[in-house]
Protein backbone atom coordinates (compact mmCIF):
# COMPACT_ATOMS: atom_id res chain seq x y z
CA UNK A 1 0.00 0.00 0.00
CA UNK A 2 1.50 3.36 -0.88
CA UNK A 3 -0.15 6.54 -0.16
CA UNK A 4 -0.82 9.06 -2.13
CA UNK A 5 1.35 11.75 -1.05
CA UNK A 6 4.57 9.42 -1.79
CA UNK A 7 3.42 8.52 -5.40
CA UNK A 8 2.33 12.18 -6.26
CA UNK A 9 6.16 12.84 -5.38
CA UNK A 10 7.44 10.00 -7.71
CA UNK A 11 5.18 10.89 -10.32
CA UNK A 12 6.62 14.71 -10.00
CA UNK A 13 3.14 16.03 -9.52
CA UNK A 14 1.29 17.84 -6.96
CA UNK A 15 -0.82 15.19 -4.81
CA UNK A 16 -3.90 17.21 -5.64
CA UNK A 17 -3.64 17.22 -8.98
CA UNK A 18 -2.91 13.15 -8.78
CA UNK A 19 -6.25 13.12 -6.75
CA UNK A 20 -8.48 15.13 -9.04
CA UNK A 21 -6.99 12.68 -11.85
CA UNK A 22 -8.23 9.70 -9.70
CA UNK A 23 -11.50 11.58 -8.81
CA UNK A 24 -12.45 12.06 -12.64
CA UNK A 25 -11.78 8.98 -13.30
CA UNK A 26 -13.19 7.39 -10.05
CA UNK A 27 -14.72 4.32 -11.53
CA UNK A 28 -11.14 2.79 -12.78
CA UNK A 29 -10.86 3.18 -8.77
CA UNK A 30 -12.96 0.75 -6.77
CA UNK A 31 -12.69 0.83 -3.21
CA UNK A 32 -9.66 -2.58 -3.51
CA UNK A 33 -7.27 -0.45 -5.12
CA UNK A 34 -7.56 2.93 -3.20
CA UNK A 35 -9.24 3.94 -0.11
CA UNK A 36 -9.29 7.18 2.40
CA UNK A 37 -7.45 6.00 5.86
CA UNK A 38 -10.10 5.49 8.52
CA UNK A 39 -9.74 7.75 11.67
CA UNK A 40 -7.76 5.59 14.06
CA UNK A 41 -5.12 4.78 10.92
CA UNK A 42 -5.04 8.59 10.65
CA UNK A 43 -4.29 9.33 13.72
CA UNK A 44 -1.62 6.59 14.21
CA UNK A 45 0.06 7.95 11.06
CA UNK A 46 0.00 11.71 12.38
CA UNK A 47 1.80 10.64 15.60
CA UNK A 48 4.59 8.51 13.45
CA UNK A 49 5.30 11.65 11.32
CA UNK A 50 4.36 14.28 13.85
CA UNK A 51 2.72 16.60 11.83
CA UNK A 52 1.69 19.87 13.17
CA UNK A 53 -2.17 21.02 14.13
CA UNK A 54 -1.32 23.77 11.77
CA UNK A 55 0.26 22.54 9.26
CA UNK A 56 0.17 19.26 7.04
CA UNK A 57 -2.99 17.88 5.37
CA UNK A 58 -6.17 18.09 7.70
CA UNK A 59 -7.49 14.80 5.96
CA UNK A 60 -6.99 11.45 5.91
CA UNK A 61 -4.57 10.51 3.28
CA UNK A 62 -5.77 8.19 0.28
CA UNK A 63 -3.63 5.11 0.07
CA UNK A 64 -3.20 2.94 -3.12
CA UNK A 65 -2.96 -0.77 -3.42
CA UNK A 66 -0.93 -2.36 -5.93
CA UNK A 67 -3.62 -2.48 -8.52
CA UNK A 68 -4.79 0.78 -7.73
CA UNK A 69 -0.79 1.91 -8.88
CA UNK A 70 -1.32 0.11 -11.48
CA UNK A 71 -4.64 1.94 -12.84
CA UNK A 72 -2.62 5.31 -12.30
CA UNK A 73 -0.53 4.81 -15.45
CA UNK A 74 -4.10 4.74 -17.31
CA UNK A 75 -5.37 8.49 -15.59
CA UNK A 76 -1.55 9.73 -15.33
CA UNK A 77 -0.23 10.12 -19.13
CA UNK A 78 3.62 11.42 -18.67
CA UNK A 79 6.46 9.42 -19.66
CA UNK A 80 7.41 9.79 -16.08
CA UNK A 81 4.34 8.38 -14.49
CA UNK A 82 4.55 5.72 -17.22
CA UNK A 83 8.45 4.67 -16.21
CA UNK A 84 7.60 5.26 -11.94
CA UNK A 85 4.54 2.62 -12.76
CA UNK A 86 6.46 0.09 -14.67
CA UNK A 87 9.23 -0.01 -11.96
CA UNK A 88 6.69 -0.04 -8.83
CA UNK A 89 4.80 -3.26 -10.49
CA UNK A 90 8.43 -4.79 -11.02
CA UNK A 91 8.88 -4.11 -7.10
CA UNK A 92 5.82 -5.58 -6.19
CA UNK A 93 6.49 -8.94 -8.55
CA UNK A 94 9.89 -9.01 -6.63
CA UNK A 95 8.30 -9.07 -3.39
CA UNK A 96 5.67 -11.68 -4.23
CA UNK A 97 7.99 -13.66 -5.75
CA UNK A 98 10.56 -13.27 -2.30
CA UNK A 99 7.82 -14.00 -0.22
CA UNK A 100 6.45 -17.14 -2.39
CA UNK A 101 10.39 -18.14 -2.00
CA UNK A 102 10.17 -18.34 1.79
CA UNK A 103 6.88 -20.47 2.05
CA UNK A 104 8.29 -23.00 -0.23
CA UNK A 105 11.36 -22.93 1.89
CA UNK A 106 9.79 -23.00 5.19
CA UNK A 107 7.12 -25.81 3.73
CA UNK A 108 9.85 -28.10 2.98
CA UNK A 109 11.47 -27.41 6.30
CA UNK A 110 8.37 -28.58 7.80
CA UNK A 111 8.15 -31.46 5.53
CA UNK A 112 11.83 -32.77 6.57
CA UNK A 113 11.15 -32.24 10.00
CA UNK A 114 8.16 -34.93 9.87
CA UNK A 115 10.65 -37.33 8.19
CA UNK A 116 14.21 -37.26 10.90
CA UNK A 117 13.42 -38.12 14.43
CA UNK A 118 13.91 -35.26 17.35
CA UNK A 119 17.52 -35.22 16.99
CA UNK A 120 17.41 -33.01 13.87
CA UNK A 121 15.05 -30.59 16.33
CA UNK A 122 17.80 -28.23 17.27
CA UNK A 123 18.91 -27.86 14.18
CA UNK A 124 15.32 -26.86 12.46
CA UNK A 125 14.65 -24.46 15.32
CA UNK A 126 18.14 -22.67 14.25
CA UNK A 127 17.18 -22.65 10.21
CA UNK A 128 13.66 -21.33 11.62
CA UNK A 129 15.46 -18.23 13.84
CA UNK A 130 17.35 -17.70 10.58
CA UNK A 131 14.43 -17.49 8.12
CA UNK A 132 12.74 -15.21 10.92
CA UNK A 133 13.21 -11.27 9.54
CA UNK A 134 14.87 -8.97 12.32
CA UNK A 135 13.16 -6.42 13.97
CA UNK A 136 13.37 -3.34 11.96
CA UNK A 137 13.91 0.27 13.56
CA UNK A 138 10.74 2.73 13.32
CA UNK A 139 10.67 3.84 9.58
CA UNK A 140 8.09 6.32 7.99
CA UNK A 141 5.55 5.04 6.40
CA UNK A 142 5.36 4.84 2.43
CA UNK A 143 8.41 5.10 -0.28
CA UNK A 144 11.23 7.81 0.58
CA UNK A 145 13.07 8.06 -2.23
CA UNK A 146 16.00 9.78 -0.13
CA UNK A 147 16.33 6.81 2.54
CA UNK A 148 19.42 5.06 0.43
CA UNK A 149 22.71 5.60 2.58
CA UNK A 150 21.17 8.39 4.87
CA UNK A 151 18.71 8.64 8.34
CA UNK A 152 15.55 8.89 7.82
CA UNK A 153 13.88 12.25 9.29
Amino acid sequence: MLLASDLAQLYGVETKVLLQAVKRNIERFPLDFTFQLGKEEWQNLRSQIVTSNRGGTRYAPYAFTEQGVGMLSSVLRSERAVQVNIEIMRAFVRLRRILAEHRDLAQRLDELEQRYDQQFGAVFDAIRQLMTPPKQTKRPIGFTADLEGKKAK
